[in-house]
């Protein structure tokens, strides 16, 4: 990793020194929050062109077999899981097509795990463990852009040849130098400095649910604009797949529920609509 790097004061840890949140009040510090969230889908309107290019490689990994994995640590690490744990339910794909990792493990979901985002080995060794390969596709999410976790996974997926990517919040960082598909959302300071659970995090969350709907768009898991391989895993699915089902049809409401229920998914129940006989 570049050491000059290590040292620079990095967009997300500056900051206005001149600043005294404590002294303000409720409604002036929603209003400091807000007016910096403002700023966030512009940051990411800038890297609209590098989401395309990272999308369309990931797009035809999918294709030929290969899975999409989410690898970070702390914030940047819940958000990969909670991406890829929302899309199985919602597009009906396996659980293991899209895989989140975090530093630290699963207890790392629930709380900070010290030191875990240090180690520069330990991301390829859980990479490994779920025998990645060179159809994969690797995408590192990092604020800082220099995470040695995320860093050292994407280093060793590149001597392997696999097509890595990156969601970073810093400009030219070593983790998006060394990533075949980078993204640099820049939103700048945050409200309390270095806090990128705030900006930066939704910078990703935003970001990451650009790239996993529109691959699952482009695998066709949406029907306009509708989920027609959702699960049907609880009642508001059910009834969210009936009302796919009376616009698509014609069918009254308990028509299209039966339909629904008959064939166990909104798009079985599409394809065989008039029923067959």
């Amino acid at each position: 990793m570049q050491e000059n790097y290590l040292h620079e004061i990095l967009v997300t840890e500056s900051g206005n020194d001149n600043i005294e949140l404590e002294k303000l009040s409720t409604k002036k510090i929603l209003q400091e929050i807000n007016q910096e969230d403002k700023k966030i889908a512009y940051a990411v309107e800038k890297a609209l062109a590098s989401i395309e290019k990272l999308i369309e490689a990931i797009y035809h990994q999918l294709l030929k077999g290969g899975r999409l994995f989410y690898i970070g640590s702390g914030t940047s690490g819940r958000l990969g899981i909670v991406d890829a744990a929302e899309l199985p339910p919602t597009f009906g794909v396996p659980s293991n097509q899209v895989i989140g990792i975090i530093a630290g493990g699963k207890a790392a979901m629930f709380q900070a795990i010290e030191f875990a985002e240090d180690n520069t080995e330990q991301g390829w060794k859980d990479l490994v463990t779920h025998n990645v390969c060179a159809q994969d596709f690797i995408i590192g999410i990092s604020a800082s852009g220099k995470t040695p976790y995320v860093f050292g996974a994407l280093q060793e997926a590149k001597k392997q040849k696999i097509p890595t990517g990156c969601i970073v919040c810093n400009p030219s960082s070593p983790i998006a130098q060394i990533a075949d598909y980078p993204i640099e959302v820049v939103v700048g300071p945050e409200i309390i400095r270095g806090s990128t659970r705030m900006k930066a995090g939704t910078a990703q969350k935003m970001v990451l649910n650009m790239i996993s709907t529109t691959v699952m768009i482009k695998l066709g898991h949406v029907k306009g604009n509708d989920m027609i391989d959702m699960q049907l895993s609880n009642h508001k699915l059910i009834e969210r797949g009936t009302q796919i089902l009376v616009k698509k049809t014609g069918l009254n409401k308990q028509e299209a529920r039966q339909l629904l229920l008959y064939w166990g998914s909104v798009r079985k129940a599409l394809e065989n609509y008039p029923v067959k006989k």
